[in-house]
Protein backbone atom coordinates (compact mmCIF):
# COMPACT_ATOMS: atom_id res chain seq x y z
CA UNK A 1 0.00 0.00 0.00
CA UNK A 2 1.44 3.48 -1.21
CA UNK A 3 1.65 5.76 1.81
CA UNK A 4 -0.56 9.11 0.98
CA UNK A 5 1.96 11.32 0.32
CA UNK A 6 4.33 10.88 -1.80
CA UNK A 7 8.09 11.42 -0.64
CA UNK A 8 10.11 13.25 -3.99
CA UNK A 9 13.77 14.03 -4.45
CA UNK A 10 15.16 16.37 -7.04
CA UNK A 11 18.70 17.42 -7.18
CA UNK A 12 20.68 19.57 -9.54
CA UNK A 13 24.24 17.24 -10.46
CA UNK A 14 26.56 17.92 -13.39
CA UNK A 15 27.42 15.56 -15.73
CA UNK A 16 30.71 14.07 -13.42
CA UNK A 17 28.15 13.68 -10.57
CA UNK A 18 28.84 16.78 -8.47
CA UNK A 19 25.92 18.32 -6.78
CA UNK A 20 27.45 21.35 -5.43
CA UNK A 21 24.84 24.23 -5.87
CA UNK A 22 27.49 26.38 -6.92
CA UNK A 23 28.95 24.31 -9.78
CA UNK A 24 25.18 24.89 -11.33
CA UNK A 25 24.56 28.10 -13.10
CA UNK A 26 20.94 29.05 -12.39
CA UNK A 27 18.60 30.31 -15.38
CA UNK A 28 14.84 31.31 -15.10
CA UNK A 29 13.80 28.16 -16.92
CA UNK A 30 15.81 26.07 -14.42
CA UNK A 31 14.22 28.15 -11.12
CA UNK A 32 10.14 27.72 -13.40
CA UNK A 33 10.77 23.91 -13.02
CA UNK A 34 11.77 24.25 -9.10
CA UNK A 35 8.66 26.22 -8.63
CA UNK A 36 6.80 23.63 -10.21
CA UNK A 37 7.90 21.01 -8.28
CA UNK A 38 7.82 23.26 -5.30
CA UNK A 39 3.79 23.78 -6.03
CA UNK A 40 3.67 19.66 -6.57
CA UNK A 41 4.38 19.25 -2.55
CA UNK A 42 2.49 20.25 0.59
CA UNK A 43 5.87 20.40 2.22
CA UNK A 44 9.24 20.31 2.24
CA UNK A 45 12.00 18.24 4.13
CA UNK A 46 15.48 19.67 5.03
CA UNK A 47 18.20 18.90 6.19
CA UNK A 48 19.90 21.51 8.58
CA UNK A 49 22.30 22.52 6.16
CA UNK A 50 20.07 23.04 3.18
CA UNK A 51 17.55 24.39 5.51
CA UNK A 52 20.46 27.09 6.91
CA UNK A 53 21.55 27.79 2.54
CA UNK A 54 18.14 28.21 1.22
CA UNK A 55 16.91 30.08 4.11
CA UNK A 56 20.06 32.50 3.84
CA UNK A 57 19.30 33.04 0.03
CA UNK A 58 15.15 32.96 -0.48
CA UNK A 59 14.18 34.85 2.78
CA UNK A 60 12.78 38.35 2.47
CA UNK A 61 14.88 41.10 1.71
CA UNK A 62 15.47 39.66 -2.18
CA UNK A 63 18.20 41.02 -4.02
CA UNK A 64 18.70 38.76 -6.41
CA UNK A 65 17.40 38.63 -9.93
CA UNK A 66 13.49 39.40 -10.80
CA UNK A 67 13.06 35.69 -12.67
CA UNK A 68 13.83 34.56 -9.21
CA UNK A 69 11.02 36.08 -7.36
CA UNK A 70 8.21 33.64 -8.18
CA UNK A 71 10.65 30.49 -7.15
CA UNK A 72 11.49 33.04 -3.84
CA UNK A 73 7.84 33.42 -2.69
CA UNK A 74 6.76 29.73 -3.67
CA UNK A 75 9.72 28.26 -1.11
CA UNK A 76 9.40 31.49 1.53
CA UNK A 77 5.36 30.16 2.30
CA UNK A 78 6.41 26.37 1.59
CA UNK A 79 5.63 24.64 4.75
CA UNK A 80 8.81 23.36 5.68
CA UNK A 81 10.33 20.66 8.02
CA UNK A 82 13.67 20.37 9.09
CA UNK A 83 15.60 17.44 10.50
CA UNK A 84 18.49 18.12 12.56
CA UNK A 85 19.81 17.13 15.90
CA UNK A 86 21.91 20.51 16.52
CA UNK A 87 19.53 22.96 15.61
CA UNK A 88 17.86 24.45 19.11
CA UNK A 89 14.85 26.05 16.97
CA UNK A 90 14.10 27.02 13.30
CA UNK A 91 11.11 29.62 12.04
CA UNK A 92 10.71 30.46 8.05
CA UNK A 93 7.42 28.40 8.32
CA UNK A 94 9.29 25.59 9.81
CA UNK A 95 9.28 23.27 12.16
CA UNK A 96 11.71 20.59 13.94
CA UNK A 97 12.00 16.97 13.40
CA UNK A 98 13.64 14.67 15.86
CA UNK A 99 13.95 11.50 16.34
CA UNK A 100 13.66 7.98 14.74
CA UNK A 101 14.30 9.60 11.34
CA UNK A 102 11.93 6.50 9.74
CA UNK A 103 9.20 6.42 12.21
CA UNK A 104 8.83 10.56 11.65
CA UNK A 105 9.16 10.19 7.89
CA UNK A 106 6.70 7.76 7.41
CA UNK A 107 4.25 9.88 10.13
CA UNK A 108 4.63 13.16 7.30
CA UNK A 109 3.98 10.52 4.41
CA UNK A 110 0.64 9.34 6.25
CA UNK A 111 -0.77 12.81 6.40
CA UNK A 112 -3.22 13.73 3.29
CA UNK A 113 -2.15 15.69 0.88
CA UNK A 114 -0.19 16.17 -2.55
CA UNK A 115 3.50 15.49 -1.73
CA UNK A 116 6.41 15.89 0.43
CA UNK A 117 9.24 17.07 -1.56
CA UNK A 118 13.15 16.67 -0.25
CA UNK A 119 16.37 18.42 -1.47
CA UNK A 120 20.37 18.14 -0.38
CA UNK A 121 22.45 15.57 0.17
CA UNK A 122 22.84 13.99 3.47
CA UNK A 123 19.34 13.44 4.17
CA UNK A 124 18.37 12.10 0.67
CA UNK A 125 21.32 9.22 1.32
CA UNK A 126 19.52 8.48 4.95
CA UNK A 127 16.10 8.09 3.24
CA UNK A 128 17.38 6.30 -0.15
CA UNK A 129 18.71 4.12 2.58
CA UNK A 130 15.71 3.69 4.03
CA UNK A 131 13.64 3.19 1.23
CA UNK A 132 11.67 6.43 1.34
CA UNK A 133 11.72 7.90 -1.13
CA UNK A 134 8.89 7.53 -4.11
CA UNK A 135 10.19 9.25 -6.82
CA UNK A 136 13.79 10.74 -7.88
CA UNK A 137 14.32 13.66 -9.78
CA UNK A 138 17.98 14.38 -11.19
CA UNK A 139 18.32 17.50 -13.64
CA UNK A 140 21.90 16.62 -15.36
CA UNK A 141 23.52 20.10 -16.70
CA UNK A 142 26.05 19.71 -19.48
CA UNK A 143 28.64 20.57 -16.98
CA UNK A 144 31.84 18.61 -15.94
CA UNK A 145 32.70 19.98 -12.79
CA UNK A 146 35.76 17.54 -11.11
CA UNK A 147 34.41 18.14 -7.76
CA UNK A 148 32.33 16.90 -5.34
CA UNK A 149 30.14 16.09 -2.68
CA UNK A 150 28.21 13.42 -5.33
CA UNK A 151 25.39 12.16 -4.97
CA UNK A 152 25.04 8.73 -2.77
CA UNK A 153 28.25 8.37 -1.54
CA UNK A 154 28.73 5.11 0.56
CA UNK A 155 25.24 3.94 0.45
CA UNK A 156 25.32 0.42 1.23
CA UNK A 157 22.97 -0.91 -1.53
CA UNK A 158 22.24 -0.37 -5.12
CA UNK A 159 18.86 1.23 -6.09
CA UNK A 160 17.32 0.24 -9.01
CA UNK A 161 15.05 2.86 -10.60
CA UNK A 162 12.83 2.87 -13.30
CA UNK A 163 12.25 6.29 -15.95
CA UNK A 164 9.17 7.66 -15.31
CA UNK A 165 9.54 11.03 -16.83
CA UNK A 166 12.05 13.46 -18.49
CA UNK A 167 12.19 17.03 -19.60
CA UNK A 168 14.94 19.11 -21.63
CA UNK A 169 15.61 22.42 -20.56
CA UNK A 170 16.77 24.81 -22.87
CA UNK A 171 20.10 24.83 -21.42
CA UNK A 172 20.92 21.62 -22.44
CA UNK A 173 20.20 20.48 -18.80
CA UNK A 174 18.26 17.71 -18.54
CA UNK A 175 15.61 16.27 -15.78
CA UNK A 176 14.98 13.24 -15.94
CA UNK A 177 12.53 11.59 -13.02
CA UNK A 178 12.46 7.66 -11.55
CA UNK A 179 10.52 5.82 -9.38
CA UNK A 180 12.26 3.20 -7.60
CA UNK A 181 11.30 -0.55 -8.83
CA UNK A 182 9.99 -2.57 -5.86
Amino acid sequence: MRDSRPLRYSINVTLDGCCDHRAIVPDEELHRHAEENLKRADALLFGRVTYEMMEAAFRPAWTGPDWMEPFRRTIDVARKYVVSSTLDRVDWNAQLVRGDLAKAVQELKREPGKGLLVGGVTLPRALAELGLIDEYEFIVHPRVAGHGPTLFAGISKPVDLKLVGRLELGSGAVAMRYEPKR
